[in-house]
């Protein structure tokens, strides 16, 4: 039997759910049954995780699903969990397992984690012993980083005797390998346009905020000086492809011969004004000038990004925060935890017809960052423009209005909805019409780029 594996889609969610139901099947007369039995994997996590990235399936000739490995990038920093891993019972023991938590590992050892961890039973020959086989070992389940799960197992009745915590160690990436890098989206907390500017720009005023979901960008050094993007983007010709010419920018600063291939996994709407192609082009910059040596500093980086596009800079700072001028003038800002139901409404905004709209508020007041803290401050100049022109935005925006106050991001056309809790973001986000596609994200003050490029830098150092 043939089967390959492919990142898992939102449309496979309920598929990946039976396949979790069927396995805990195979622990009848266990006495982790009950325990078990009471627990499933809840489709909502799931499906943020898959959105994500961090879920693969294995499927076979006919399109089915057989199985799927999960991981678990919550707790950061360099070790990544194995939050789950199962087959279909009716395809068990022909390799599936074996290779979809290789190809987990793999994908992690290219984002830089220098460990996988995962919580297992002792006395099951597809659980502890199968890792065992794979580089997993055995550690102190007293330590610190596993006391959430035991608790949980407390809860939940499962047997501690039973429970044993393992680790694989994987060693950094060869500098000729493929290494994966995470290019964040963003959300405009408010934006304001202040004048106009000779040069024809305008003055705008608005809060970057990060999220930690995106898209994800895979590199490989060559050392021919090409820069070849592997990856077809529709409507995108590959000269005028940011991430190519973020790649070719950089090149005068790295040794001779310095090239990459670059594959692009899009996850972030194209002209959802989340800033998708703006954080590619800053991912590209700031893991090739690692990659290749380059030694820029963040600022050198900041002003080559600068050349790309007003947004950029934000990203290769990689921190959330206060912007003027046409965006390039940042003052970072710690906000308060917050989680965000995104909407795509599925229509093409154009940015250079809304600027050149006659009913654009182009002189409003200069807000200041106590008026945003107080909560004064939230308008998008943008909103009113889309919402009388784009139909399909406006109807996003009245539904989600329905929950709180919807915003628009950038010109849009993407709307979103500030929330104080991740359960809160996906019980609204449970409900989103099939018109629309929702997607729960959290915001974060310090890039998930930043802590990739850390993560990197270690392992390299832990190599050495």
């Amino acid at each position: 039997m043939s089967f390959h594996i492919e990142r898992a889609r939102l449309d496979q969610t309920e598929a990946l759910c039976a396949i979790e139901r069927a396995a805990m099947t195979l622990f009848r007369g266990h006495r982790a049954w009950d325990a078990y039995r009471r627990v499933s994997v809840p489709p909502e996590v799931l499906r943020e995780a898959i959105a994500r990235g961090l879920v693969w399936v294995a499927v076979i000739g006919s399109g089915e699903p057989v199985g799927f490995v999960w991981l678990d990038a919550e707790a950061g920093g360099e070790v990544i969990g194995l939050a789950e891993m199962d087959v279909l019972p009716s395809h068990g023991q022909r390799g599936i397992g074996a290779a979809l938590l290789e190809h987990a590992c793999g994908w992690a050892r290219m984002a830089g984690y220098h460990r996988v961890d995962l919580g297992t039973l002792a006395d099951v020959p597809w659980n502890a012993p199968f890792y065992a086989r794979h580089g997993f070992v055995t550690v102190d389940k007293s330590r610190p980083e596993f006391a959430f799960y035991r608790e949980r197992d407390r809860e939940n009745g499962f047997p501690d005797d039973l429970r044993v915590f393992m680790s694989r160690p994987l060693a950094p990436p060869d500098p000729a390998d493929w290494t994966v890098w995470p290019a964040p989206a963003k959300l405009n907390l408010f934006l304001r346009i202040t004048g106009r500017r000779p040069d024809g720009y305008h003055d705008l005023q608005t809060v970057f905020r990060l999220l930690d979901w995106g898209d994800e960008i895979r590199l490989r050094p060559r050392r021919d000086g090409q820069v070849h993007r592997l990856t077809d983007v529709p409507g995108v010709p590959t000269d005028s492809d940011l991430v190519v010419r973020a790649a070719r920018l950089l090149q005068p600063y790295a040794p001779a011969g310095a090239g990459a291939d670059i594959e692009v996994d899009k996850r972030i709407p194209m002209g959802g004004g989340l800033g998708g192609g703006s954080s590619d082009a800053a991912t590209v910059l700031v893991a090739l000038n690692r990659l290749w040596g380059a030694g820029l500093g963040e600022d050198a980086l900041a002003e080559l990004g600068r050349q790309l596009g007003a947004d950029v800079p934000v990203f290769v700072r990689g921190r959330s925060a206060w912007a003027e001028g046409v965006g390039e003038k940042l003052t970072p800002m710690a906000l308060p935890p917050r989680w965000y139901v995104v909407l795509d409404p599925h229509e093409h905004v154009p940015t250079a017809a809304l600027f050149q709209a006659p009913e654009l508020t182009r002189n409003a007041p200069p807000a200041t960052i106590s008026s945003f803290a107080s909560g004064e401050t939230v308008e998008n100049a943008f909103a009113p423009v889309v919402r009388a022109r784009h139909p399909r935005v406006a109807a996003a925006l009245d539904w989600l209005d329905g929950f709180g106050r919807a915003r628009l991001s950038g010109s849009g056309a993407c709307v979103f909805l500030e929330t104080e809790s991740p359960e809160r973001a996906e019980a609204i986000a449970e409900r989103c019409p099939a018109s629309f596609t929702a997607h729960v994200a959290r915001g974060e003050d310090v890039s998930p780029l930043l802590v990739a490029l850390a993560r990197h830098r270690g392992a390299d150092g832990a190599a050495g």
